[in-house]
């Protein structure tokens, strides 16, 4: 993380922003690249501590699993929170730096700093006081609730360093600097391994949630280091003045909120199908937690792709290029449906030997096989929807793409699961999420190319 080789790739694209007339498509296609290969890296190791976690816990068998399974929408409904605080504020300093106001960057970042640590404890708070009760609500069974409401627990105590974490890679990824989010994410998978291995045998999955949010405490401080500190464009000087401005909140809230919201409604939606599948068993139950599990290495890549976008449309928009901005996301999307369509066709041939790692349960190995297999023709309108919003999101535009998303969700998956579960069951569930990602695939798009005209 040397100050040199830092400068270098964080005015990468900001050099390209200062030349006169459009790049060649050789030239956007290796920027693209640059700065979507770390993002990739580090979304397939945060999959990789998750394919981690699941083997490690299901070899204790399928009830271990499905205690997770349980309360995973409503951790994955906190992280989305928490990111859409970190992206109001990312969003912000990624066009400020295209811009080349790298002070004015600065101060939004002190603005997070704050923001986002009051934030994270008042959801920590809220998340220690319903564990006891969440696994309940949910459905779970009582051999269920007891390790279910434990490893909710340990997480929620966890979400100030994920908060923090998530943040500093967030202001870097929009600075332009990707490689060091993903060295550090590669680094807390390494940890979470360890501190498994250590935890896990003695205390089963109480212990999977302690390894987990171990390894992201020390990466939070070394995140921070990294963008407070060492960053060139954002390290933060104490020389120059930072006082309160409640534009860059209310900027925050404008692109956060609906980001927020379009969480509230995707999890709102994920719980809504926990409780559908939970009459369903046990083996259901764990069968859809892996089988979900699994599909993210094929959609992960996506997300990388989608932060190198954000980055991308928001540099270009802080510099007034907005054709730029199109073509950037445009490439973006391409790269981004070519790599997932690739990684869901692996992914279909390869999914019952990955099942074989992950539990040793035949049935659970068998229906997740059958499950995931209808869903992965998804892949190709998965990612258009990812990369399209990552792209809308460097833009600022947060609001339809919440809008378009409440509508797919709520209006296709949860109506076709509702309708095919009772014949199908768990197949009809995962049928139901494939019709729905290629609807939200093709609005998403198509808000994309009107936005960005």
């Amino acid at each position: 993380m040397r100050g040199k080789k830092d400068i270098s790739s964080e005015k990468l694209l900001f050099s390209t922003l200062q030349q006169k007339g459009d790049p060649g498509w050789r030239q956007k296609l290796s920027i693209v690249w640059h700065l979507s290969v770390p993002a990739i890296l580090a979304q397939l190791t945060s999959i990789m501590m998750q394919y981690i976690d699941t083997a490690m816990v299901g070899s204790l068998g399928a009830g271990a699993s499905a205690a997770i399974g349980v309360v995973s929408t409503t951790t994955w409904l906190f992280n989305g929170l928490c990111n859409a605080v970190s992206s109001g504020f990312s969003v912000q300093a990624a066009q400020k730096v295209g811009a080349g106001q790298e002070q004015e960057a600065r101060k939004v970042l002190r603005h997070a700093l704050a923001t986002a640590l009051g934030f994270s404890g008042v959801l920590m708070l809220f998340g220690l006081v319903v564990s006891k009760h969440l696994p309940v609500w949910l459905g779970a069974g009582r051999e269920l609730q007891k390790n279910a409401s434990g490893y909710f627990f340990i997480y929620a105590l966890s979400l100030p360093a994920l908060q923090m974490s998530g943040l500093a890679g967030a202001m870097l990824q929009g600075s332009g600097n990707m490689l060091v989010p993903a060295v550090l994410n590669a680094s807390m998978c390494g940890l979470d391994v360890l501190f498994n291995w250590l935890l896990i045998r003695r205390f089963g999955v109480l212990g999977a949630a302690a390894g987990t949010a171990l390894a992201a405490a020390v990466i939070c401080v070394a995140m921070l280091y990294a963008v407070c500190i060492r960053s060139p464009v954002l390290r933060i000087n104490r020389k120059e003045p930072c006082g309160f401005d409640h534009k860059i909140l209310l900027r925050m809230l404008k692109i956060g909120l609906p980001m927020g919201l379009e969480h509230l409604a995707i999890c709102g939606a994920m719980i809504a199908s926990t409780r559908i599948i939970a009459p369903l068993g046990t083996v259901a139950m764990a069968a859809n937690s892996i089988a979900v599990t699994a599909e993210s290495i094929c959609y992960m890549p996506g997300y990388g792709i989608a932060a190198a976008a954000s980055t991308l449309s928001g540099q270009c928009t802080g510099a007034g290029r907005k054709k730029l901005a199109k073509s950037f996301s445009d490439l973006s999307v391409l790269v981004g449906c070519l790599i997932m369509t690739a990684a869901g066709v692996l992914m279909y041939v390869a999914c019952p030997a990955v099942f074989r790692m992950l539990t040793p349960d035949a049935q659970v190995q068998q229906l997740a096989a059958r499950v995931l297999r209808i869903e992965l023709f998804a892949e190709p309108f998965f990612a258009a929807s990812i990369v399209s919003s990552g792209a809308l999101r460097g833009m600022g535009d947060t609001l339809v793409p919440c809008i378009l998303n409440l509508v797919s969700i709520w209006g296709v998956r949860l109506l076709l699961s509702a309708l095919l579960v009772g014949q199908w069951g768990l197949s009809g569930v995962w049928f139901a999420m494939c019709v729905e990602l290629c609807v939200r695939g093709l609005l998403l798009f198509i808000r994309q190319q009107m936005a960005m005209r």
